[in-house]
């Protein structure tokens, strides 16, 4: 009883201390905001000197370099020269199920067992997060909340990161299921993982991949019956995979893995998305006839194999697109995508311009979540989802965040990080 206070009292001290009362959600847009002499960067590879771009109830209505005169009615912003950037999207990431990793109160993206598809990851996403409001000072406006922990784990959805709760964030409910493959490669404390797949590795990787594709098979059985003795939730939860109207995101890295996700698209005429995707410039031609995308996770890493060059992770991505892949990035976790800007800037030092780095960082996402109608550039009719930066946002050495929109609100870019970095400089007399 004592053990079961003393967690209690944990978590209300932890959920105390990461309060964040004078952060919360903006108002829907009021006036037409027109913006002038930026520097735009549409998204799709398109740069606008001298920009311009107005938004109104939440919509960009027109970008361009010679737009007619804003009205009285509006709100003109002069930059000066200052970047323009549509809002990055965080993909693969447990942000808002997730706050204090060593405090298990507080985590809440795994369920007990192994299948699980009919698990939702947006009913469990905490929009009290403090973790929410260091992704947006980075120009990080929307992420997809995805569960973890067996084969597979539930659904994903794709949340804006300005809401009093997850009604109010859902930006896409359920867009893609979860597989995470197990893995041929023997654990990392095991002597010589790098260099062989054991017997006994790849007869695990085959019974348990099976157990997939038979849940697939029978759900497929299921969902062509017309009428059903029962209800069957787990099931049910991958319809949207036959109809396309959901995503297979396989989480892997391997070729032999990927393949495996390959015949897995091919098997069930769905859509695959490969997440993770170290070895996928390896097999860039056969993800390019199959349609398959990727999610290149953890850019910042070491090669998977030691006759991988060092560098290899920095230069898939220029790889990718090199073959036509469409792919983009992610960092994984929670708190670390806030630097999802930053590797994309690396991506760039590595064989991509830097405008294909930001739409891996951008558009690229919006097209893998199924988002690319509402966001992911800043074209007119689209959400005015707009990230103002004084210097490249790619570049930690020149980036700084003055305002965010998102759905055309404007919203606060303080987080609990800055409060203390000027609590502390009042403290010792240094304001």
């Amino acid at each position: 009883m004592k053990r079961i206070i003393l967690t209690y009292i944990t978590a209300l001290s932890c959920t105390a201390a990461l309060a964040q009362e004078t952060i919360y959600p903006a108002p829907p847009q009021g006036k037409t905001i027109y913006i002038i002499n930026a520097t735009i960067h549409v998204g799709n590879g398109q740069v606008l000197e001298n920009g311009a771009l107005t938004f109104s109830n939440g919509k960009i209505t027109a970008v361009g370099n010679n737009l007619p005169a804003p009205g009285a009615d509006g709100t003109i912003m002069d930059l000066k020269g200052q970047h323009v950037y549509p809002g990055v999207i965080s993909p693969l990431t447990n942000l808002g199920l997730t706050e204090v990793e060593a405090v298990r109160a507080t985590n809440d993206y795994t369920e007990v067992g192994e299948i699980n598809p009919s698990v939702r990851s947006l009913v469990a996403y905490n929009t009290d997060s403090k973790v929410i409001n260091t992704l947006r000072s980075n120009g990080i406006l929307l992420a997809q909340v995805t569960p973890e922990g067996g084969m597979i784990p539930g659904s994903s959805s794709v949340v804006q990161l300005d809401a009093w709760n997850w009604e109010d964030a859902a930006y896409r409910k359920d867009g893609a299921i979860h597989f995470y493959m197990p893995s041929l490669l023997p654990p990392p404390s095991m002597p010589g993982r790098f260099f062989t797949v054991t017997k006994d590795r790849a007869e695990e990787f085959a019974e348990q991949t099976g157990k997939v594709r038979a849940f697939l098979n029978e759900a497929k059985a299921y969902l062509q019956e017309d009428k059903h003795t029962a209800v069957n939730l787990k099931f049910e939860a991958v319809k949207g995979l036959f109809t396309k109207e959901q995503k297979l995101f396989v989480h892997c890295n391997l070729v032999k893995e990927m393949l495996v996700a390959v015949d897995f698209a091919k098997e069930f005429g769905i859509d695959v998305v490969i997440a993770g995707g170290a070895d996928s410039w390896i097999i860039a031609d056969v993800l390019k006839q199959n349609n398959i995308a990727v999610v290149l996770t953890q850019p910042h890493s070491l090669p998977l194999t030691p006759d991988d060059d060092v560098d290899q992770p920095y230069k898939t991505a220029a790889q990718l697109q090199q073959a036509g892949v469409l792919f983009c990035l992610s960092n994984e976790g929670f708190w670390q995508q806030r630097n999802l800007p930053f590797e994309a800037g690396t991506a760039s030092t590595y064989g991509l311009t830097k405008e294909q780095a930001l739409t891996a960082v951008t558009l690229n996402t919006a097209r893998i979540l199924g988002i690319d109608k509402n966001t992911g550039s800043l074209e007119t009719g689209k959400d005015a989802n707009i990230v103002i930066s004084t210097g490249d946002l790619l570049d930690m050495r020149s980036s700084i965040v003055t305002h965010a929109f998102i759905q055309g609100r404007k919203i606060n870019l303080d987080n609990k990080q800055k409060q203390l970095y000027e609590r502390y400089k009042h403290k010792y007399g240094l304001k």
